[in-house]
């Protein structure tokens, strides 16, 4: 007796898809039944990613979400492909340096922000207008890693300060 395919037919897109967590919840969802859309910044491993899946099952679409007309690019690309958008997984995001606040360079910082917090806003922003316009009550996930908890070497140079 098989299992029972719990999203199947859903369609799904994955942000930061070509490696790590996205990897591998693109693989679990078209596990599940799901159609996938893989979405990244890496063509070469998001290619891959979706390949390996099965083309039946996945496709890949190059997007940065530091940029909101490509969000919306992969967004439009999905919902034409398959006609309705499901679930939205907002993954990509970037640690950034972990340098001490006196030296952090404001470039550095700008890309962090652009990437995990605006590039987060623009997908919700564009997956869930496409959910809204389809009559779709979907869901969308957003996750980050436990690089967000880290402050820098000087959060670690405190803690040694005190506890000595």
């Amino acid at each position: 007796m098989s299992k029972p395919r719990r999203l199947h037919g859903k369609v799904a897109l994955i942000t930061g898809a070509a490696s790590g967590i996205g990897e591998e919840t693109a693989r679990l969802f078209a596990a599940n039944g799901a159609y996938v859309v893989v979405a990244d910044i890496d063509d070469e491993l998001g290619r891959k990613v979706a390949a390996s899946i099965g083309i039946d099952q996945a496709s890949f679409h190059h997007c940065d979400v530091r940029d909101e007309k490509q969000v919306e690019e992969m967004v439009s690309y999905t919902v034409e492909k398959h006609g309705r958008l499901d679930i939205l997984f907002s993954n990509a995001g970037i640690m950034g340096s972990l340098a001490s606040i006196l030296s952090l360079g404001i470039s550095d910082f700008d890309d962090v922000f652009a990437t995990n917090v605006r590039g987060v806003v623009g997908t919700i922003k564009h997956g869930a207008r496409a959910m809204v316009e389809k009559n779709i009550r979907g869901s969308i996930i957003c996750t980050t890693s436990i690089s967000a908890m880290i402050g820098g070497g000087e959060v670690e140079q405190l803690k040694a300060n005190v506890t000595s």
